[in-house]
């Protein structure tokens, strides 16, 4: 089984500099339902018999403008992990801030984010279960965040993970094998 494992194409949405926490929330639920730039990313040629996308709408943007044969399937499981603000204040500060601070609150599990970096790996471990149980060679459109602790998981359950990265740039991929 191959599972090629894709992050999602480049977001049309402009960040500002700064931000209140309200101001930031907000941008993020902006950023979740942008379109992207159409451009077509190179994957490897196989016969998927499954695409998979997450439950944003540019991983399905990604998928159609790869143009590959198979039965598109959505689950929720492959979401991006969400952020949102780390405090709350009518202070602006820096997209940098807001960014980091809330991936820490996320890696230690802080009640503040939506999702603790646990609950992403229990569910990154269900989605990783789920390929292993229906054992097709699939493409798999999720987030580059996101992509980390998949791919993490999938090693623990056996996967042989091709070249990784320290960060994925859109369109980028991994190949997983089992």
């Amino acid at each position: 089984m191959r599972i090629i494992i894709i992050r999602h194409g480049k977001v049309i949405y402009n960040w500002n500099k700064w931000y209140t926490s309200e101001e930031y929330d907000q941008a993020c639920k902006e950023y979740d339902v942008s379109p992207i730039v159409a451009e077509r990313y190179k994957v490897p040629d196989i016969e998927y018999q499954n695409v998979i996308i997450s439950g944003l709408s540019r991983t399905r943007y990604t998928a159609e403008n790869l143009y590959v044969n198979g039965e598109v399937k959505k689950t929720d499981l492959i979401n991006e992990v969400p952020l949102k603000s780390s405090v709350d204040t009518k202070f602006k500060l820096p997209l940098w801030y807001w960014n980091i601070s809330g991936r820490l609150q996320w890696f230690f599990n802080s009640p503040r984010q939506e999702e603790s970096r646990i609950e992403t790996r229990k569910r990154a471990r269900r989605f990783a279960k789920l390929l292993i149980k229906e054992n097709k060679d699939c493409l798999v459109v999720t987030h580059g965040f996101y992509m980390h602790t998949l791919v993490s998981e999938m090693k623990k359950l056996g996967f042989i993970i091709g070249k990784t990265h320290s960060s994925y740039k859109n369109g980028e991929y991994v190949v997983a094998e089992k």
